[in-house]
């Protein structure tokens, strides 16, 4: 380690920052309207640094006598959508995740399938963007473990979660790159602290993202498409809460 000082590190990243990204996950280069807003803040050395140092780096996991004894809700608790109401009142029986896009074998599984393949359970904390955290359990598929029975395309380099809920009449949606979406620690929940996924924590499946902030988490999920670029999604941020109110795209802890 001699002769790595943070200078150093941090200039290296600059340098190698176009190799890096394309060879990973040609996150955030590729999209124009991504670049366009992160080239004006902190977020792409953060992305960079990420990337170069820690893209296989585990988010802290706790003991089960470290959870939050309440873990609140936040944003949407209960979609209006009546797709969604109606699978809720049929306790999902019905329901189906659609994995499509760029990949080779689209996928309508149930939650019954889900729940049928190798599941990964992990206690971490989750913080949000507006200062609060909370220590939960979660249950849930490993993303890629879906990813590879869909088979992604080559050209697939980001994951977008369509979603049940909306704000002011838009379905939410958040999308995170190839890193992030293979990660081990990424996975599709539908476990909580021991029992189903609440409705108001997302039923009934949710995305967690443990080296991200919290609105990356997005809940009610129905859709998950693989796709080469950002700008057709949304308007072109790769998120609702970045499209709207400018968040950082890559929020990464």
């Amino acid at each position: 380690m001699s002769g790595l000082t943070r200078r150093r590190l941090l200039q290296g990243a600059g340098l190698a920052a176009p190799g890096l990204l394309l060879g990973a996950s040609d996150a955030l280069a590729a999209s124009p309207s991504l670049r366009d807003i992160v080239l004006g803040s902190g977020e792409w050395l953060s992305y960079r640094v990420h990337r170069l140092i820690g893209s296989g780096a585990l988010a802290r996991e706790f003991d089960p006598s470290e959870m939050s004894p309440t873990f609140r809700t936040n944003g949407n608790t209960r979609p209006r959508s009546p797709e969604w109401r109606r699978h809720a009142d049929e306790g999902f029986a019905a329901w189906s995740l659609q994995v499509d896009g760029l990949v080779e074998a689209p996928l309508a599984l149930s939650l019954a399938e889900l729940k049928a393949m190798p599941a990964r359970t992990q206690i971490t904390r989750h913080d949000c963007v507006e200062g609060w955290s909370a220590i939960g359990q979660w249950t849930g598929v490993p993303l890629a473990a879906v990813l590879a029975a869909a088979r992604l395309k080559p050209g697939a380099r980001y994951i977008v979660f369509h979603c049940a809920d909306d704000f002011g009449g838009t379905a939410y949606y958040e999308s995170i790159d190839l890193v992030d979406a293979m990660h081990p620690q990424t996975i599709l929940a539908y476990g909580m602290n021991g029992g189903d996924l609440p409705a108001g924590h997302g039923a009934p499946l949710r995305l967690r993202v443990e080296r991200q902030l919290g609105y990356k988490h997005a809940k009610f999920v129905m859709r998950v498409e693989a796709v080469a670029l950002l700008g057709a999604v949304g308007g072109g941020k790769g998120g609702f809460w970045e499209d709207t109110v400018g968040y950082d795209w890559y929020a990464g802890i």
